[in-house]
């Protein structure tokens, strides 16, 4: 034989080896399908009946409607009561002349010491390279803090801050002592 029939040879032989697979697993396949099918039934369960509709009567008739203009008004001057509590507690603040520790955030500061001045407490207190003395009703930080007490470990605080809704609390604040190593 040449060379020239024997790419011919094997394309043969390799088409009858396909050929004789293809007949014998496809009825194979085809009855395993047709079983599986058979196997496999949808188990729906049927939908439960809507309940009934039962409707209810409205007892609170008699009362007083919360949307009257009557609730509406009390409910004016309750914030109006509460926003002129606010404003008594920021407006002194606003107009006095600030000192020169509420020009610096609270957390620049640290507290260095205290000492007893005139029978008084004095807290020592750094912001950046300078050292300032303290005393009570003294004003500190951005917020309006003034001092209230000072001990040997810290200096407190009642500080006026707007709330997540912008009114106008107090709140507390501390100082605390720093002890800086070398």
């Amino acid at each position: 034989m040449s060379k020239r029939w024997l790419p011919l040879l094997v394309a043969v032989c390799g088409l009858l080896v396909l050929s004789a697979c293809a007949d014998g697993s496809d009825q194979e396949l085809s009855r395993w399908m047709s079983q599986e099918r058979a196997k496999a039934q949808p188990k729906v369960q049927p939908l439960a009946e809507p309940k009934q509709f039962k409707p209810e009567n409205y007892l609170r008739a008699s009362e007083l409607d919360p949307f009257t203009e009557l609730k509406l008004t009390q409910a004016l001057k309750r914030e109006a009561g509460k926003a002129s509590a606010n404003s008594a507690l920021i407006a002194p603040e606003l107009s006095r002349r600030k000192g020169p520790l509420e020009a610096f955030p609270l957390d620049t500061m640290a507290m260095v010491g205290s000492l007893v001045k005139e029978g008084k407490p004095v807290a020592l207190v750094t912001v950046g390279k300078l050292l300032y003395q303290v005393r009570p009703g003294d004003y500190l930080g951005q917020n309006y803090g003034k001092v209230t007490a000072i001990t040997e470990t810290k200096v407190a605080l009642r500080e006026i801050v707007q709330d997540a809704a912008g009114e106008w609390i107090e709140r507390e604040a501390n100082l605390n002592l720093q002890e800086r190593s070398k």
